[in-house]
């Protein structure tokens, strides 16, 4: 598998932030497949093949881009959901959250997320992040943590 074969899944219920990301790995040179979609359920019947929409193609790889905080079936239950399938268990999913939380992170790690991205977060860190996304399996297999960052202060023009 190389990492063009790898479709990128991003369940992510803001258009704004999903667009955001697809443009910031696409300037790191991804061109993988990238779909959307805009919440806990539509994700879950994709992965497990239901309900009328798109259905995974279980001879292709997946990463999963899951934001935790969506309408109806949120992230903490797709994790769950996923880690819990035999078939799906080993998805690659990477939650991206604006949930800084580290009790949030702890609880994600814990339920099997193989990286923890906070959003929003410097321009410079967020290229490094999607960089790392955009590397995946290579860089991921420890996982990693980007914290938010503190904002940075700037001198106002008089």
């Amino acid at each position: 598998m190389n990492n063009r074969d790898v479709v990128f899944v991003f369940a992510e219920d803001d258009l704004g932030h999903f667009l955001l990301a697809k443009k910031y790995l696409a300037e790191q040179g991804v061109r993988n497949e990238m779909i959307r979609f805009p919440d806990g359920r539509s994700t879950l019947d994709f992965f497990f093949m239901q309900g009328t929409g798109p259905r995974r193609d279980p001879h292709r790889e997946y990463v999963l881009i899951l934001d935790i905080r969506m309408p109806g079936v949120d992230g903490i239950e797709v994790l769950r959901a996923i880690r819990a399938d035999s078939e799906l268990k080993e998805l690659p999913i990477i939650i991206l959250s604006t949930t800084a939380n580290d009790e949030e992170i702890e609880r994600c790690q814990a339920l099997g997320c193989h990286a923890y991205i906070v959003k929003p977060v410097k321009y410079g860190s967020y290229i490094d992040a999607m960089r790392k996304v955009g590397l995946f399996p290579s860089l991921l297999s420890d996982g990693f943590v980007l914290q938010k960052q503190q904002p940075v202060k700037t001198a106002e023009a008089d």
